[in-house]
């Protein structure tokens, strides 16, 4: 067992990574907060039907009531209609702010579930319970929490620390091949903004024990969010390959899932780079070496240059109506440039378009 105490402006919260935590959930939670009460549990139908039953099993052991919620798979119900799904089930139950909300899924549940929690009543704790690679390395730490909007990703949210993450990689046993390598494209992210042995270990082998994997790369973050938990200052480093990533996205209609437009975007965040002469040609090569050996996707189709910059304009990273990116320099080192020309930028999203 794993533990990494994350710091937070409010104290710490724990992360915790073993297998077979979902059985442990119940009690490892009461005794953090200290009470229990009503624990709501929120998934969807697909991760609810492998795990849920036994995570209830753990909250009614520790003596929780327990009050499970399904809601829809999928980053196209990540939206205010499926929150307000939530806030009525939080009524009904009659969830207060000496209950809990369980988080148990993907970044997708962990985002509608965390803004849920944060915003009734003013706030009540969320626990994280990710059972998928991407949620485990990123999605879960460091307290965003959001949902989309029509025109944008993440653009009504909260920053919110959970009480705990509890992080069980049993649970990847049953993850889809192509959910796994969405992960991936975080990890390879994270080896890129601030662990070069983690890249060129990707580069030279395919990972084994997923537990030693997964801890190197929240490292990487919990790093960076401990600096910086408001996103102010470096924390917007974990935005590499991100502002072309949700732009695919959401140019896409959302078809293209979460992490393969980052892999993507890490292409072309390189690419990008090399036209400002930031970084050198040949990193672009090495990123999509790798993220093709994950068998992630190296470019992105049924969307234009056009489409994908209109959605760029409503990246909620911006300032003062500049797009920023974050710019690969080599393997454990990244950088925060602005004032990009729009044809800079072009070129690299027609890079690595297949149109």
């Amino acid at each position: 067992m794993e533990l990494i105490e994350v710091n937070t402006p409010d104290g710490f919260y724990p992360l915790l990574i073993g297998e077979g935590l979902r059985h442990e959930a119940g009690p490892r939670v009461a005794e953090r907060l200290g009470l229990v009460g009503t624990a709501a549990i929120v998934t969807n139908p697909t991760v609810g039907a492998r795990y849920a039953t036994a995570v209830a099993e753990s909250f009614e052991a520790a003596g929780f009531n327990v009050a499970p919620v399904e809601i829809p798979d999928g980053e196209r119900h990540k939206t205010l209609e499926t929150a307000n799904t939530l806030f009525g089930h939080f009524c009904r139950v009659g969830l207060d702010r000496q209950d809990v909300v369980v988080a148990l899924g993907g970044g997708v549940i962990g985002d509608l579930a965390g803004f849920a929690a944060s915003t009734y009543m003013r706030g009540i704790a969320f626990v994280q319970m990710p059972t998928t690679l991407l949620a485990m390395v990123d999605a879960s730490i460091g307290g965003k929490t959001a949902v989309n909007l029509p025109v944008g990703k993440n653009l009504v949210g909260v920053f919110s620390q959970p009480a705990m993450v509890l992080i069980d990689p049993a649970t990847l046993a049953t993850l889809p091949a192509t959910e796994s390598a969405c992960g991936m494209a975080e990890i390879i992210k994270h080896g890129l903004i601030g662990a070069s042995g983690l890249f060129e270990r990707l580069e030279k082998d395919k990972p084994g024990d997923p537990t030693t994997l997964i801890e190197q790369a929240v490292r990487v973050k919990v790093a960076i969010v401990e600096r910086d938990p408001l996103e102010r200052g470096d924390r917007a480093l974990l935005n590499l390959g991100h502002t072309f990533g949700h732009a695919f996205e959401s140019a896409s209609g959302f078809v293209i899932k979460h992490g393969e437009a980052v892999a993507v975007g890490l292409i072309a965040a390189a690419r990008l780079g090399a036209g400002l002469g930031e970084c050198d040609v040949s990193l672009a090569g090495r990123i999509e070496t790798v993220v093709g050996k994950f068998n992630l996707p190296m470019r992105v189709s049924g969307f234009g240059v056009d489409e994908a910059i209109l959605a760029m304009r409503h990246d909620k990273k911006k300032m003062h109506d500049r797009l920023r990116f974050v710019i690969p320099v080599e393997p454990g080192l990244v950088k925060i440039i602005g004032g990009v020309s729009d044809d800079a930028v072009r070129d690299a999203v027609a890079a690595i378009l297949d149109e």
